[in-house]
């Protein structure tokens, strides 16, 4: 009996080490394919459950929640801003206030008359805005708004670059909204009689130049949108921030209030050189009259031989442009960014 159970013992303790042996193995194998799973997965952007992978990656959203946005708020606000430019454009006889103008637009041209350029408006819309929102996140970024909130100064920076940038983008499609706006005005003779946005690039193109859709009115164009793009980003920015300070829940009202205050704010600033720019663009050599330069010098003509105030010709249409044109774009941006939240 005592050699069988010595015999069974060390047959117990042997079956012990061997399926030690076997753990062992099985421990080791597990732990080089493990270690390998994360070699391989070490390759590969990591990211923890509930953050993106980069924050670069959500730069593009800022590009078309502002495209639709304002491409949105423009085409809304398009018979206001065609009003406007008629009024910017009288030089001579009676001066037509904001409804005088409506009037005679939809009593010569037709109510059709009041939607003359809102597909070059949507096209223009569509590049310039989209891009000056989107490199306005762009710069914001840049300048560290990751890590600290931005001062008004350097949000006024990264507004007026984001704002020079998109326009110059969006020039000649500028420029073809600005002339089919004005066409209306000129006498039958006179007048360009465009298409639509694509006859008339084509056509500015073919007679006077690739080039000439980014030389014509490109200069006050660029300052006119970095004025603006100051009124209608930075100012935005700013009004919302101190409205959320104050207490203001982060809604529809918060973004309209905001939104309003943005667009006197842009359209006090922005007039001056609006008019400049509506001035150079619509000249004609052949149709005699004061020929402008620049910005410069068309501001100081229009100063010199029509008064201070004709820098503020069209004021009203310019707000009443600007208010439903920044309202507009402003809570459709708002609302993209809730529903784009998790793409």
């Amino acid at each position: 009996h005592r050699a069988q159970a010595g015999r069974l013992g060390q047959l117990f303790f042997r079956a012990r080490e061997t399926i030690g042996s076997l753990r062992f193995c099985t421990m080791a194998t597990a732990t080089i394919g493990k270690e390998h799973h994360m070699g391989m997965e070490a390759r590969l952007p990591r990211t923890e459950p509930g953050q993106t992978r980069s924050p670069m990656l959500k730069l593009w959203k800022g590009f078309v929640q502002g495209s639709v946005g304002a491409a949105v708020g423009g085409s809304c606000a398009h018979p206001l801003d065609l009003i406007k430019v008629r009024m910017q454009l009288q030089t001579e006889g009676a001066k037509l206030n904001m409804m005088q103008m409506g009037a005679r637009i939809a009593s010569t041209e037709g109510a059709l008359g009041l939607l003359k350029g809102v597909d070059a408006s949507a096209a223009r819309q569509l590049v310039y805005s989209g891009t000056r929102f989107g490199m306005y996140d762009v710069l914001k970024r840049a300048a560290g708004e990751e890590t600290a909130p931005l001062s008004m100064l350097m949000k006024v920076v990264c507004a007026a670059g984001s704002g020079a940038i998109g326009a110059f983008a969006g020039n000649p499609g500028d420029l073809a909204m600005v002339r089919m706006q004005a066409d209306g005005k000129l006498p039958l003779e006179q007048r360009r009689n465009y298409k639509n946005i694509f006859d008339a690039v084509g056509k500015i193109a073919k007679t006077e130049g690739v080039l000439s859709m980014w030389r014509t009115g490109v200069v006050p164009n660029m300052n006119r949108a970095a004025i603006i793009t100051v009124g209608q980003l930075a100012a935005y920015d700013q009004c919302k921030q101190t409205l959320l300070q104050v207490g203001a829940k982060d809604g529809i009202q918060t973004h309209f209030s905001a939104s309003f205050m943005a667009a006197f704010i842009a359209s006090v600033m922005s007039n001056p050189v609006d008019v400049a720019k509506t001035r150079l663009m619509n000249q004609r050599a052949e149709a005699g009259g004061p020929m402008y330069t620049g910005t410069v010098n068309a501001i100081t003509t229009m100063v010199r031989t029509e008064g201070p105030l004709s820098l503020y010709k069209g004021f009203a249409a310019t707000f009443a442009r600007q208010c439903p044109y920044v309202v507009i774009t402003w809570v459709t941006v708002e609302q993209l960014k809730k529903v784009m939240k998790d793409w």
